[in-house]
């Protein structure tokens, strides 16, 4: 219950970590500041249509099968936006963050009222 509980902490915190590193990208992208907002929305755009999906998905694979890929699927697209060579390359890491991110918090939820009994859904949560 601690790994799903944190996996849906690091989707929620990777949202606003951005920030930190765009005066740094400015720097080593060459980009204006305008520019650089891509990366932020490209993730909140990917994760907005990907998120009322997450139903679906998890009642055509599985609760378990999604959260893995979604979890893995996250972590090789943090580790690619550390490598990025240009603006448009993390732009596109972004997006494929948050098409993994976005199903991480319903998930972490739905998993977390599950394996708890109704009467302590509140404390679960």
């Amino acid at each position: 219950m601690v790994a799903v509980v944190l996996t849906a902490i690091l989707e929620v915190l990777d949202i606003t970590i951005v920030s930190v590193a765009v005066p740094h990208m400015l720097g080593a992208f060459g980009a204006t500041s305008d520019q650089i907002t891509w990366v932020l929305t490209s993730y909140l755009v990917s994760a907005a249509v990907v998120m009322p999906l997450t139903g679906y998905l998890s009642r055509r694979f599985g609760r378990r099968r999604l959260l893995i890929f979604s979890i893995a699927g996250f972590v090789v697209s943090s580790a690619l936006c550390g490598l990025s060579w240009n603006l448009l390359s993390m732009v596109i890491f972004r997006v494929a963050q948050g098409v993994c991110g976005a199903p991480l918090v319903a998930l972490s939820q739905a998993i977390l009222l599950e394996a708890f009994p109704r009467e302590r859904h509140g404390q679960a949560l």
